[in-house]
């Protein structure tokens, strides 16, 4: 396989424009899963909105609509809008299955360590630190936890952004894996590692923003505080998912590109190994 460089900002252009020229159709593949989502985060605010455990339940529930989106979108940038199948979030099918067993390869291990991170930090008592007394032992302890959690984090989740443009494969039944990822990344592997952070970190600042202001407004003018968290709850998720259709469609570019994929044909070999 010849040599593919990939380059930073036409990676992000055609995925953007990509997204952007195909608004519409995201807002119909996205509405049963965002329907979905919601209800979620209405059932766990329910249950038991500030503890911590049952916020971390909630995301990984929060899982199975996001993978139906995932799917239906990264296959609507490959193969075309008439190639998605039934809409997303109607049946779990055995492609949902495969895409999620791959997830989990790509991200278990990064939020195994954000639940334990967040765990141990939600233990430690700030006013505790700052006070000039002897430190717990438990303190301490969560305290030592958290520096080696946090190193580790950081690295898993580098790893889990250049091998994460597998998924794409697997999405339009493309036998892959983590071990393929790397493989056909070598030599673009910081392109591919800033082009998904940049859209991760983009998304979420976009939803966080979405949803200060809704909240913000609405409280003005309605004083409903829960209604008002109910409304701006649904925006943010609904922009969550558009921050989660742009990353899909950089995973799906930066596949095509580096794979060279063709529907019908088969990989092309990896070449030679050469520097990261």
């Amino acid at each position: 396989m010849p040599s593919i460089k990939l380059m930073f900002g036409e990676v992000l252009s055609e995925a953007y424009g990509f997204f952007f020229g195909n608004l519409r159709l995201f807002f119909h593949l996205v509405t049963v899963p965002w329907i979905m989502s919601v209800a979620i985060r209405i059932v766990g605010a329910t249950l038991a909105e500030d503890s911590v455990p049952v916020v971390l339940v909630e995301k990984v529930v929060d899982v199975v609509p996001s993978v139906m989106f995932m799917v239906g979108w990264q296959r609507a940038v490959l193969l075309g809008p008439g190639r998605v199948g039934r809409a997303p979030g109607l049946a779990w099918s055995p492609r949902e299955s495969g895409y999620l067993a791959h997830l989990i390869k790509v991200a278990g291990i990064t939020f195994l360590l954000v639940a334990a991170f967040v765990l141990t930090v939600g233990s430690l008592d700030p006013e505790q630190l700052s006070r000039p007394a002897p430190i717990d032992p438990e303190v301490a302890r969560a305290q030592a936890f958290a520096a080696p959690l946090s190193a580790g984090l950081v690295v898993s989740t580098l790893l889990a952004l250049r091998v994460s443009f597998g998924l794409a494969a697997t999405a339009v039944d493309v036998p892959f894996s983590p071990r393929l990822s790397w493989a056909y990344s070598r030599g673009n592997a910081w392109t591919i590692i800033a082009a998904l952070f940049l859209s991760f970190f983009v998304g979420a600042l976009v939803t966080a923003m979405s949803m200060l202001i809704v909240y913000g407004v609405l409280l003005g003018l309605l004083g409903a505080q829960q209604g008002a968290a109910i409304v701006s709850w649904t925006v943010a998720i609904l922009v969550s998912y558009a921050g989660a259709g742009t990353v899909a469609t950089v995973q799906a570019v930066i596949f095509r590109k580096l794979t060279e994929w063709h529907e019908g044909k088969p990989l092309p070999p990896i070449g030679p190994a050469s520097a990261s």
